[in-house]
This record gives structure tokens, C-alpha cells and sequence, in this order.
């Protein structure tokens, strides 16, 4: 992941931001990062291209999943420094409420556990009130931490 090297070289690793321009799927949905001190705070606004029952309206759920997967992302990008992109090793959804296409969605990720190499993340998913949850996911990922130049056995990528 050349990108992650390129904003670390530019003094951007925290510029989450900057780190969603480099992902097309996330450009694609239009997704959008608040940071608020340490939390994380994503945004999928309203748009016809998300619509997945028109009846409904509702957000398909497979941009449902995908925003609570990035969300998951973001958080670890912001709490960790990882080398790589955190890889999902498995992620369950929660689909709770419909997810009116018609309204922007937020969420918000909390790393339930950490290890080295091992981390556990729920997040939680609103549209106009937040204690109204329409989604929730619980996902492992596998992170790829920085390592400092040290003497030693070559590290496989």
C-alpha cells in the first residue's frame, strides 16, 4: 500500500481524509471522515446511486456493510501505525433498521480489543438521531504494524 507510505512522507498518516481519496470504492459511495478529538466519525450522505429498494427508500445493504467495514478501517488507521491496510479476517453485520436512502448515515467504530497483531472492532451505524442504531458490526482484522529498522531476518509482504 503505497499510499499509506506516501502520506507518512508527507507528514499526513493521521489525514484520514486524504487516505479515503485513495480508495476508489469509498469515492464511489462519496463516504466522508470526521475526526473529534479520538473518535472517528463517518459520513455517507444521501444519494440516488446508493438506493438499493426504491420502494423504501433504503441504502442497499451491501453499502451498509461496506461503510461499517471502512468505518471499522478508519479507526484502526487512527489508532494504530500499520505499514498496511488492516485485512478483515471475518465481519458480522447487524442490519437493524432500514437505512433510509433518503438521509445521510454515520458511524462510529470502537476497538473492543488490540493485540499486535489482532484487533477486535464493533461499530455502530445512525442516520437522524444516535441512539437510534440501523446497523452494527463486529469484524477481526489482522494489522500489519510498522516495524523500525532493525538488524535481523527479513520480514515477508
Amino acid at each position: 500500500m503505497k499510499f499509506l507510505i506516501e502520506l507518512r512522507e508527507q507528514g499526513r498518516a493521521n489525514d484520514l481524509a486524504a487516505l479515503l481519496e485513495y480508495i476508489p470504492y469509498a469515492r464511489f459511495l462519496g463516504l466522508c471522515v470526521h475526526q473529534l478529538g479520538d473518535e472517528i466519525i463517518t459520513e455517507l450522505p444521501a444519494a440516488p446511486h446508493l438506493t438499493g429498494n426504491p420502494n423504501l427508500p433504503a441504502v442497499h445493504g451491501g453499502v451498509v456493510g461496506a461503510m461499517l467495514e471502512m468505518t471499522a478501517i478508519l479507526k484502526l488507521l487512527h489508532d494504530t501505525d500499520c505499514e498496511r491496510l488492516p485485512k478483515t479476517v471475518d465481519v458480522s453485520f447487524n442490519y437493524l433498521r432500514p437505512v433510509r436512502a433518503d438521509h445521510s448515515t454515520y458511524g462510529r467504530a470502537t476497538v473492543t480489543r488490540q493485540g499486535r497483531r489482532v484487533a477486535n472492532v464493533r461499530c455502530d451505524l445512525w442516520q437522524a438521531e444516535r441512539a437510534k442504531t440501523v446497523a452494527t458490526s463486529h469484524g477481526h482484522f489482522v494489522l500489519a504494524p510498522l516495524v523500525a529498522d532493525e538488524p535481523g531476518p527479513a520480514r515477508e509482504t
